[in-house]
């Protein structure tokens, strides 16, 4: 039995990035400031959503149906707001500054597991449409008093609104349709890679 066989096989050694190429690899950290400042926004909108909330437990009894209705419609908004800024912060830093190796951890979101640019845009594109549905949901319960003197809003900015739900709707199935479109490249792509 030779001596070579017994020696445990040592993987070899990368070769070092030229430096040009690690300067501009390594700039992708100049983006962890940016997440940091989506954190502390995060904690923002906690606090907007605890004084909404107290607001609403305080006023339970003086307001009506649709006053309480309102404000449910707001906290939902900021929930989603939220969930919006919590895809974009961890999917974001997982796909373009480093891995978060949540691999083993109970609690990792089942999205994270295959998460990409592609997925992350169609799901950050789902999440303004629940947004912006909200928004509307909001604007067409005031829809009665379209056209009165002290009407929040007016049919034009309603009618804006509503074209601008379709735009995101339209632009959310253009996203996945054209991602769609794309996935036979890839695969034809990472089989001539193996």
């Amino acid at each position: 039995m030779s001596m070579a066989a017994d020696e445990p096989s040592v993987p070899p050694k990368e070769p070092a990035l030229r430096p040009l190429p690690q300067l501009i690899f390594a700039s992708r950290w100049l983006q962890l400031p940016l997440y940091l400042g989506l954190i502390v926004a995060q904690a923002v909108y906690v606090v907007l959503f605890l004084k909404e909330l107290w607001h609403l437990i305080l006023h339970t009894l003086n307001f009506t149906e649709q006053e309480i209705m309102l404000v449910v419609l707001g906290l939902i908004d900021v929930v989603m707001i939220s969930n919006l800024l919590i895809m974009v912060i961890v999917g974001g830093y997982e796909t373009f500054v480093s891995r978060l190796e949540l691999e083993r951890h109970p609690d990792q979101p089942e999205w994270l597991s295959h998460v990409n640019a592609s997925v992350l845009k169609i799901k950050l594109a789902m999440a303004i449409i629940g947004i912006s549905s909200i928004h509307l949901l909001r604007t067409f319960l005031y829809a009665g008093q379209l056209g009165k003197e002290n009407s929040l809003y007016t049919e034009t900015g309603v009618m804006w609104q509503a074209i601008i739900h379709g735009m995101f709707i339209l632009s959310a199935i253009g996203i996945a349709y054209v991602e769609r479109l794309s996935q036979p490249v890839y695969a034809s792509r990472d089989k001539s890679h193996h």
